[in-house]
């Protein structure tokens, strides 16, 4: 299945990692990806300290765990391309509203899928 139905059509939780460029290590829940037409995968970001990270080391990991039960959902291995700052495309593929949304930067990055691996296991 293609990874933007997967999304559409899967509800679960995701965790956003990222590494400063000194290798120090964070994650973030974050919502499921925007999968764009040109195949990279896009997620809408504060500037907080995973869109920091980003800005030093361009590698991240989205861990993404269905709801229900056991262990099933998908492990992206990705690299940060480019990033948008308070953009049409942004507010176009925003899927909430926050109160705070008009005071706050927020940025659209883009993303090249370097590896899918399922939740748990090699994939094989």
């Amino acid at each position: 299945m293609p990874l933007s139905h997967y999304f559409e059509e899967t509800k679960g939780i995701g965790v956003l990692a990222t590494a400063d460029g000194a290798g120090k290590v964070d994650a973030a829940v974050y919502a499921r990806p925007h999968c764009m037409e040109d195949g990279t995968l896009a997620f809408i970001m504060r500037d907080r300290l995973t869109h920091s990270n980003l800005q030093t080391n361009p590698h991240a990991t989205y861990l993404f765990v269905e709801d229900g039960p056991g262990y099933k959902g998908k492990r992206l291995f990705m690299t940060k391309l480019r990033e948008e700052q308070d953009s049409e495309l942004l507010d176009e593929l925003k899927r909430r509203k926050y109160k705070d949304d008009d005071q706050a930067r927020k940025f659209l990055v883009f993303f090249r899928l370097d590896q899918q691996l399922p939740l748990v296991g090699d994939g094989k």
